[in-house]
C-alpha cells in the first residue's frame, strides 16, 4: 500500500485492474485505492506475472503493508519461497517535548486537524500518550479509544509496563466497559442509539472522511481560542465589474464568479497585512511571503479545501480557472495531495445557498478563515440622509487569538472590505 501524503495511515482497494495470474509490465494501472480525501490508481513498478492478491477490493490495508505479489518473469509462483519481514528497527526515544524537535520535522510528522485542511499542528510530542494517572497508551489505542467513547482513565493496560494498547480497547468495546457518558463526544452508536430506543431511525456507518471530520473539527474548536469580525460589504461595484468582464469575455475563455473575487481580495489582504498571513507552529508562528489560499469544497461525505498557489498575483481569470478545476477534481477525489495540503487562510462560502451570515471553524494551524454569506438587498442610510437599497454581503474572520489579535484581524478585514468595494485595486 503506498503512501499517499505525509498524514494518510491507510487505504481501501476498491477495485482490482489486474487479476491473479495476469502479467504486468511498468505504467500497468494494478489496482484503485480510496483514502479519506482522494481516489487514485496505482501502477506497476515492474514486470512479472501477478501472482497473488492478498487485500481485496472493498478492504482496507494500512500504508507499507502487502496487498499483491508480482513475481519475476519466468518465475514459478508455486516454489516462490515466502517472503521474510524484516527485523524491526530498534525504537527510538521520543523527544521529551516538541521543542526539542526541528520545526519541519514536527510539522511532517503530526496529522491533519481537520478534513478539509492539511497544514499539520505540531503535537506536543511523538511518543505514546499517557492518560491522567500516568499510564501509556499506544497511538492506536488512543484513537479507538477516541471513536468508540473508551474512558482510558478508568482502563487498565495489558501491554509492556502496563501500556494501554489496542488489543484492551478492542476487550473494552466487547464487554462495554470503560465507556464515556452517552453525550459525550466519543459516544458510541450503542450508547446514542440507547436515547432512542424504540424510535424508526436508519444508521448510516462513518467513512474515513466522516470520521476525520468528526475528530479533527471538535480538536480544533477545544484546543483554538476562536474570536469573530464581522463586517457588511458593499457589492455594487464588483457586481457590475464582473457582469462587465463576463459580458467581454472570448467564448469559453472563463465566467468569473463572485467566489474568485474573494479569493483574490483576500490573497491582496494578507499581502496588505502579513503578520496575518500566518500559523500557528506551537513554538513559534510561521509568517509566508506569499498569499496561498485554500477554498472549501462540499463533496459527497464530507469537504477538501483545495490551494489557490500565490493567489495575489493571478489574475481572476487565472483563479477562476484553476478553481473550477480543483473543484470539479475534488468531487471526484481526484486532487493529489500536494493540491490540498498547506495554505496559510482559507475561504468557506456559503452564499450560493441562501446562508446570510455564519462563522467557521478555524483549519489549525491556521490563524484565520474567511466565512462568506449571500450578497442581499439591503436598506442603507445615504449621505443625504435617505435611505437607499444597496447589495451586501457578510464577511465573517474567525482568528486564532495565539496568533491574531483583535485590532489585527480588524486590520485584515477592512483591508478585505476595501478591496472588494473597490475592485478595480485587484484588477491593477
Amino acid at each position: 500500500m503506498p503512501q499517499l501524503g505525509e498524514t494518510v495511515a491507510e487505504g481501501k482497494i476498491t477495485k482490482w485492474f489486474k487479476s491473479a495470474g495476469d502479467a504486468v509490465k511498468p505504467g500497468d494501472n494494478l489496482f484503485e485505492i480510496e483514502t479519506d480525501k482522494v481516489s487514485m490508481e496505482v501502477p506497476s513498478i515492474t514486470s512479472g506475472t501477478l501472482a497473488e492478491i492478498k487485500v481485496q477490493a472493498g478492504e482496507t490495508a494500512i500504508v507499507g503493508a502487502v496487498v499483491a505479489v508480482i513475481a519475476g518473469e519466468g518465475g514459478l509462483v508455486a516454489s516462490a519461497p515466502a517472503a521474510k519481514a524484516p527485523p524491526p528497527a530498534a525504537p527510538k526515544a521520543p523527544p521529551a517535548t516538541f521543542a526539542a524537535i526541528p520545526q519541519q520535522q514536527a510539522i511532517q510528522a503530526s496529522g491533519p486537524l481537520d478534513p478539509f485542511f492539511e497544514v499539520r499542528t505540531p503535537p506536543r510530542n511523538f511518543g505514546p500518550a499517557k492518560t491522567a494517572g500516568g499510564t501509556y497508551v499506544t497511538p492506536l489505542a488512543r484513537r479507538l479509544a477516541g471513536e468508540n467513547g473508551i474512558d482510558l482513565a478508568r482502563m487498565s493496560g495489558s501491554g509492556p509496563r502496563g501500556r494501554i494498547v489496542a488489543a484492551d480497547i478492542e476487550s473494552a468495546i466487547a464487554k462495554g466497559d470503560g465507556r464515556a457518558t452517552p453525550m459525550a463526544t466519543g459516544a458510541s452508536a450503542a450508547q446514542v442509539k440507547a436515547l432512542y430506543q424504540g424510535v424508526e431511525l436508519d444508521e448510516v456507518p462513518l467513512d474515513g472522511m466522516r470520521a476525520t471530520i468528526a475528530r479533527r473539527l471538535v480538536e480544533a474548536k477545544q484546543t483554538i481560542p476562536h474570536f469573530y469580525l464581522v463586517t457588511d460589504v458593499t457589492m455594487d461595484a464588483l457586481l457590475k465589474i464582473r457582469e462587465e468582464a463576463n459580458a467581454g469575455a472570448p467564448k469559453d475563455s472563463y465566467k468569473l464568479s463572485v467566489n474568485d473575487f474573494v479569493i483574490k481580495a483576500l490573497a491582496l489582504a494578507l499581502q496588505r497585512v502579513p503578520a496575518a498571513n500566518a500559523v500557528w507552529a506551537g513554538d513559534r508562528i510561521l509568517r509566508f511571503k506569499h498569499s496561498d489560499v485554500g477554498v472549501a469544497v462540499a463533496i459527497d461525505g464530507g469537504l477538501l479545501t483545495p490551494v489557490i498557489r500565490n493567489a495575489e498575483g493571478k489574475s481572476l481569470s487565472a483563479i477562476s480557472n484553476e478553481m473550477k478545476n480543483l473543484a470539479a477534481r475534488a468531487k471526484e477525489k481526484k486532487l493529489k495531495p500536494a493540491e490540498y495540503q498547506g495554505g496559510s487562510s482559507a475561504i468557506s462560502n456559503l452564499g450560493m445557498y441562501g446562508v446570510r451570515e455564519f462563522s467557521a471553524i478555524i483549519n489549525p494551524p491556521h490563524a484565520t478563515i474567511l466565512a462568506v454569506g449571500a450578497a442581499q438587498r439591503r436598506p442603507v442610510e445615504a449621505d443625504d440622509g435617505s435611505v437607499k437599497f444597496v447589495s451586501q454581503m457578510t464577511a465573517t474572520l474567525s482568528c486564532d487569538h495565539r496568533v491574531v489579535d483583535g485590532a489585527l484581524g480588524a486590520e485584515l478585514l477592512a483591508a478585505f472590505k476595501s478591496l472588494i468595494e473597490s475592485p478595480v485595486r485587484m484588477l491593477v
